[in-house]
């Protein structure tokens, strides 16, 4: 596959963001202010929170933004050994004993930042360039982003906490969340708090529309809309299909999403009901990492975490799929454990309306499959 359009299309002004205009307007409105605060950037995934704080960091920090932003990924610290030390040693490289921390470091870059030209390729976001000010230094000279800060665990935003009170003088955080109550309420307070809505269907199609005209391709009447309706407000996943699509010569007929939509994650949903339908919902092997071993998970949340992480599913994706793994005709269970089989997902998906923690919902449902596949012969 070409370059990702993700990456060659990703905005570069914040009225590129495919949200609503009080939102774009609220981070025009930060991003430009002489002592920018602390942010958390909320929505559901591919509301375009990633885009954003990118926007946000090239305004604030200047066309050399890139190398004073800093970027850790809360997600791969979860159920990993060791993940309180790697916290560590990215907010205080030289060591935790150690006065020195990223939070606490000025920047070269943060002087005199006229000398840097903009080129365009990256525009000032929000039109104009923001000024130094104070002494030919500017106010803020390194961000900090912590994406998927709800993965983090009380111990690390507490150790965050203490870091943004001592020593984020001439640093920013900036953290996005899909669950903004999983942040304590000592960050929360100490950030302004930005809610991105889920895009609507005629935004996402706006947006591939575009992308598709500047690639130089054009879709059948209806099909962008399908991606859309499939996506269920998703840009980035919308964008993913719409290439891959693109790319194997498929946008002459709309059956073509529904045939790759039905297609994906499927061989992961046979295998997760499996292992679930064995007992194995969790299971955990040894396995070898570099130069040691550690414990990973296996089984059906082992192959849950996969189809949510490496295919950008979320809860409702996976109903979906489970419902019409189980409906289609491939799974082949005999009636009675079919009919369990579906009472458990329509509590699932009762409940994951109901929730905001929705691999919980998910892995309660695999621990009812398992109860079936003890209590029948299959």
């Amino acid at each position: 596959m070409a370059e990702m359009w993700l990456v060659d299309h990703r905005p570069r002004r914040f009225s590129d963001l495919v949200t609503d205009a009080s939102v774009i307007t609220t981070l025009t409105r930060l991003s430009l202010q002489a002592n920018p605060p602390h942010l958390l950037l909320s929505g559901p995934p591919g509301a375009g929170k990633t885009a954003a704080y990118r926007l946000i960091c090239r305004q604030v920090l200047g066309p050399s933004w890139e190398a004073t932003t800093h970027v850790l990924q809360a997600r791969d610290l979860a159920r990993t050994a060791g993940a309180m030390a790697t916290f560590e040693a990215f907010l205080r490289p030289e060591g935790s004993s150690s006065d020195d921390t990223l939070a606490g470091r000025t920047s070269l870059d943060a002087f005199d930042d006229g000398l840097m030209v903009a080129s365009d390729d990256s525009p000032a976001p929000a039109g104009e360039e923001r000024r130094a000010s104070g002494e030919g230094m500017a106010a803020v000279s390194r961000i900090i982003v912590i994406e998927d800060a709800d993965h983090l665990g009380h111990a690390r935003q507490s150790y965050l906490r203490r870091m943004m009170e001592e020593s984020s003088r001439s640093a920013r955080f900036i953290f996005t969340t899909h669950t903004p109550s999983r942040i304590i309420e000592a960050l929360r307070s100490r950030a302004v708090h930005v809610r991105f809505p889920t895009a609507t269907r005629p935004m996402i199609e706006q947006r591939l529309e575009a992308v598709l005209r500047a690639e130089g391709h054009t879709a059948v009447r209806g099909l962008l809309g399908d991606i859309a309706h499939v996506s269920q407000g998703n840009l980035r996943q919308a964008l993913f299909i719409a290439q891959l699509l693109a790319e194997r010569g498929l946008l002459e007929d709309r059956a073509h999403v529904q045939t790759l939509m039905a297609n994906t994650s499927l061989r992961d949903v046979q295998l997760m009901m499996e292992e679930a339908l064995r007992g194995r919902v969790h299971d955990w092997k040894w396995e070898k990492q570099g130069n040691k071993n550690s414990r990973v998970l296996k089984g059906a949340m082992g192959v849950l975490d996969t189809m949510m992480g490496a295919h950008e599913l979320d809860g409702r994706d996976v109903v979906d799929r489970v419902h019409a793994f189980l409906t289609t005709g491939r799974s082949h269970f005999p009636e009675p454990v079919l009919a369990d089989l579906l009472n458990a997902l329509s509590r699932c998906d009762t409940n994951l309306q109901r929730s905001a923690q929705p691999r919980i919902q998910l892995e309660r449902f695999l621990h009812e499959v398992a109860s079936v596949g003890a209590n029948r012969v299959l």
